[in-house]
């Protein structure tokens, strides 16, 4: 089968359409087959949990380069959504909020742990000066650990309203982990992401990122029975694992954040 129109681009791969019901999501050349392969092992794990995610199918080659087969969801994203309806951002935080808390019902088998992967992303943080480094490795050992399914990148442009209801994609960094790391990986993103200077509405995302997030983790809370407290516990260590990304943008918001939670 040919692939069809291209349906989105980002950092690492292309999605296209596949068929009438099918999207693949093509890896740049250069990644290897154990890429494609390692995310349908996380996409088939996450689906099998449970949670609101598209089914997967497999893996394929196409034109020499490597990617994995997904349901194809159409529609919005809650992003997109609310950016076009601001009004509509008290229910869309709410939203998120009731999506984040049904994810962190579910148990999953066979991903990755969570406490060793933001371990392993400090150590490779290269803007991280070694002091840093320390400070966030010692507040991850003091952070209790669990075995829940966590996202690893949750935020409201990977949310998609399609006609079957919300589902949530990219699950590349899917763990089995502590929920409020999780929370604490959105607010991250949320509150401080450096946003494409291109990206449609992006002076109105800028303009109520705060909010969005404010009304998101209290709705959170209150459905999880915990504190904004508890969730600021892990914004050091999930901040020290975000300068492993390369980010260049956001370094030096970032080392400014470390320094200040660490002091």
């Amino acid at each position: 089968m040919e692939k069809g129109s291209l349906i989105g681009r980002g950092r690492t791969a292309e999605v296209f359409a596949w068929g009438e019901s099918r999207a693949l999501k093509l890896y740049y050349e250069g990644w290897p087959a154990s890429a494609a392969e390692a995310e349908y092992q996380k996409a088939e794990a996450v689906y099998r949990a449970g949670a609101a995610a598209p089914d997967v199918d497999g893996v394929v080659q196409v034109d020499g380069r490597h990617g994995v087969l997904y349901e194809r969801v159409d529609g919005p994203s809650l992003l997109g959504y609310t950016t076009s309806r601001p009004w509509t951002i008290i229910r869309s935080a709410n939203l998120m909020a009731e999506l984040h808390a049904r994810m962190h019902a579910c148990h999953p088998s066979g991903l990755p742990a969570q406490h060793e992967r933001l371990q392993q992303k400090i150590w490779d943080a290269r803007p991280l000066p070694d002091v840093l480094k320390q400070a966030a490795l010692e507040a991850l050992a003091q952070l209790p650990d669990d075995a829940v399914l966590c996202h690893g990148d949750f935020h409201p442009d990977n949310i998609v309203l399609s006609a079957r209801g919300p589902v949530i994609l990219d699950w590349v960094d899917a763990t089995h982990g502590h929920p409020l790391a999780d929370v604490a990986r959105a607010e991250l993103l949320m509150q401080h992401a450096a946003l494409p200077p291109h990206m449609p509405g992006r002076w109105l995302i800028e303009a109520g990122r705060t909010l969005w997030y404010r009304l998101y983790l209290r709705c959170y809370c209150q459905l999880r029975s915990v504190s904004p407290e508890q969730v600021k516990a892990w914004l050091l260590p999930v901040a020290a694992a975000r300068l492993s990304e390369g980010i260049s943008e956001e370094e030096e918001q970032l080392l400014a954040l470390i320094q200040r939670m660490s002091a």
